[in-house]
């Protein structure tokens, strides 16, 4: 019955801090026109307030295994949170420098903060460790959701954009509390049991695939959340419209995300249903950027399959390529601070585009070349194959 609670706790608290990893780059995208209108910022301007995130999960995301070395993987997650809390509340301020400061630092702790979940996950369900990256991926597309879906409702109510981006820090307020006063306990000398450095860990091919993979799907990714309104409203959808669209699609991301990791359960090899999810994601872009107006719901529901299953199982592969938590840590910094780095350059991209006027179809095709990419690298980093430690401590393939 205690470790039943235990797990039930545990679960509880990676929904909640879950939640808080996505408003923070979902709820600016529907606001973009508004803050164009208000500030004057250019294209290549917005495109660089929605790449400076993603280019901070990048940089900071090594950092994680870091902290948690020196100060526990519960503490790292604490300062994590703090970081998220203080750059939210910093976007509320009139400074358009403050926007971009609070961005970063929101970035920086999503960065961190999502680094250090797949290693907790393994670290306390190491037999279901899979299994539960599904559900806490699930509150991470469910925080996206709402934070692109109440953006423009709370700047309605409260008046203002920059209250709207602000007011999502209590949501993180309300995870810090609650995780500090029941994050585990696990003995420090408990976590680092195993060997195998960094640098043995950059000269694994299967590292880099996992990598390679992370970044395009997360590219397409950070794409939707940073300009999927901006190019509905080119099509003609109003600001309000394109944000619900992109919140529902979002929503439906909630049902691979949780789906994907049993599916993947089924076979040893996670070729199939990468495959699977991928398709999705390019069908689904080019219904809702390019097919007539009468398919957007089917587009929304299949890129929102796409993008949750692919997202889900990027990071569930973290888990399965690794054999213990250590080196699920390890490669959890290298996969997500040199894909996310990656997936910068997806935002950045399309704010190029859009900033010398080039068409919709330029950049429907840009995106389905990524996603080309993608299911390239998921053809190698879907195998049956992990990450282990031999006897004599040297990192190998087995």
């Amino acid at each position: 019955m205690a470790q039943t609670k235990r797990i039930a706790l545990f679960l509880l608290l990676m929904v909640v801090v879950g939640l808080n990893l996505r408003p923070a780059l979902s709820s600016l995208a529907p606001l973009l026109s508004r803050i164009t209108q208000e500030t004057g910022l250019s294209p290549l301007a917005i495109g660089a307030l929605t790449t400076l995130p993603v280019l901070c999960l990048g940089i900071f995301a090594p950092l994680a295994p870091w902290l948690a070395r020196r100060m526990g993987a519960e503490k790292a997650l604490a300062l994590a949170l703090g970081i998220l809390i203080l750059g939210l509340s910093m976007r509320g301020f009139p400074a358009l420098p403050l926007l971009y400061a609070g961005t970063l630092l929101a970035g920086a702790a999503i960065g961190i903060g999502g680094t250090l979940l797949p290693a907790l996950v393994k670290r306390e369900l190491p037999g279901s460790a899979d299994l539960m990256t599904g559900v806490y991926t699930t509150a991470l597309c469910l925080g996206g959701a709402l934070g692109a879906g109440l953006s423009i409702p709370l700047t309605n109510l409260l008046g203002s954009w920059r209250l709207s981006l602000a007011s999502w820090s209590l949501l993180g307020m309300l995870a810090l509390a609650l995780w500090w006063w029941h994050m585990p306990r696990t003995p420090r000398q408990l976590i680092a049991t195993s060997h195998g450095s960094m640098r043995q860990l950059m000269a694994q091919p299967l590292a880099w695939q996992v990598m390679l993979l992370m970044g395009t799907q997360s590219s397409l990714a950070y794409v939707v959340f940073g300009w999927l309104p901006a190019l509905l409203q080119v099509r003609g959808y109003t600001d309000a419209e394109a944000g619900w669209l992109m919140a529902a699609s979002v929503m439906v991301q909630l049902v691979s995300a949780l789906g994907s990791p049993w599916l993947a359960r089924f076979s040893r090899d996670q070729r199939p249903v990468l495959l699977l999810v991928l398709g999705c994601i390019a069908a689904g872009l080019w219904l809702l950027l390019q097919a007539d107006f009468r398919w957007r719901w089917l587009g929304v529901v299949l890129l929102g399959l796409g993008q949750g299953g692919s997202f889900s199982l990027t990071l569930t592969l973290i888990v399965l390529r690794t054999a213990n938590s250590r080196l699920a840590g390890q490669l959890s910094g290298m996969v997500q601070g040199g894909g996310y780095t990656l997936a910068a350059l997806g935002p950045l991209a399309v704010g190029v585009l859009l900033q010398f006027d080039v068409g919709l179809l330029s950049v429907t095709l840009m995106l389905l070349t990524v996603n080309a990419a993608a299911a390239c690298f998921a053809l190698l980093a879907g195998r049956n194959r992990r990450l282990d430690v031999d006897t004599a401590g040297h990192l190998c393939v087995r």
